[in-house]
């Protein structure tokens, strides 16, 4: 304690600065653990957290037993499957591809463009993704010239909502994702090219042998991030894009979760749904965190 004190009294200017990022995380992640209490209480906000009826595994046990558990934990399974399958490549590809650009000027163009939909509020884009998809927009149009797709409205169809939304995703954030692919490039020895192409290595076996081992860290590093994430779809986009006819594909646990806690005011059962989910996420970044560090020696912790 006394060396906790005398390490403030020499840096205080430094744990000053720190102290606002404290507070942020004390206030809004870790005081609002309380809420988790509701999962296992019949809540009343009349009552509050702590004379509300103790319920037990009440909610958990309904959640399970529900026609719509297996609906939700696929639709939340398959859509972060597919996001992770098609979407965490992309953005390395690119990364690798802008890196083969010579002319300064036209990678640097390239890269901010290609960022711009990321800022794009997700409002917008969702009435964008409605307006291509309608039976008039430019994506059913495309559709049905290139494959013979009736000319309807696409996001009234449950079959093409997830291939809707993980496309505009992979759209809308493969440039942003791919910033910190570009920064671990520069990492890399130049010296290490030199030694490739002495060796006779072309431009792909330089990428095979040079590039990729060197940015090998960063991409182990963000898998095992994104799989800790793998049930945690963005409720906000879906919401702007589903509708009753496309819930059998559409509807996911964070939905589930505003539909019974916030429409229904069912608080209780709607917090034990959200923290199983986060359970769920929890034991994935464990699994996934293990693996990596058993089969490549790299690991968050």
């Amino acid at each position: 304690m006394n060396k906790l004190l005398l390490d403030i009294k020499k840096n205080k200017y430094l744990y000053l600065m720190i102290l606002p990022i404290i507070l942020y995380y004390i206030v809004f992640h870790y005081m609002p653990m309380v809420g988790v209490l509701m999962a296992f209480q019949e809540y009343s906000p009349v009552k509050g957290f702590f004379h509300s009826p103790w319920v037990g595994l009440k909610h958990f046990k309904e959640f399970f037993d529900s026609i719509y558990f297996g609906r939700l934990l696929r639709n939340t399974f398959l859509l972060s499957f597919y996001d992770l399958i098609f979407g965490f490549p992309i953005p390395i590809i690119f990364a690798l591809l802008l890196n083969e650009i010579r002319l300064k000027f036209f990678k640097n163009a390239v890269s901010s463009v290609s960022c711009i939909p990321y800022f794009i509020s997700l409002v917008v884009v969702a009435g964008i993704i409605r307006d291509f998809t309608s039976s008039n927009g430019v994506i059913t149009q495309i559709l049905h010239l290139l494959f013979g797709i009736e000319k309807t409205n696409l996001l009234g169809r449950p079959e093409f909502f997830r291939s809707i939304f993980v496309g505009s995703g992979i759209w809308q954030s493969f440039g942003f994702s791919s910033i910190i692919y570009t920064a671990a490039l520069t990492s890399i020895d130049p010296q290490l090219y030199e030694a490739a192409m002495i060796d006779g290595a072309g431009r792909f076996q330089q990428i095979r042998y040079v590039t990729l081992p060197g940015i090998a860290n960063t991409i182990i590093i963000l898998l095992i991030l994104r799989i800790g994430t793998l049930f945690a779809v963005g409720a906000d986009k879906v919401l702007l894009l589903y509708n009753p006819m496309i819930y059998e594909t559409a509807d996911i646990i964070p939905t589930y979760v505003y539909r019974k806690g916030l429409l229904d005011a069912s608080y209780g059962y709607s917090t034990a749904v959200g923290l199983f989910n986060s359970v769920i996420n929890f034991l994935l970044l464990i699994l996934a965190n293990k693996l990596a560090r058993k089969y490549s020696e790299i690991s968050l912790f």
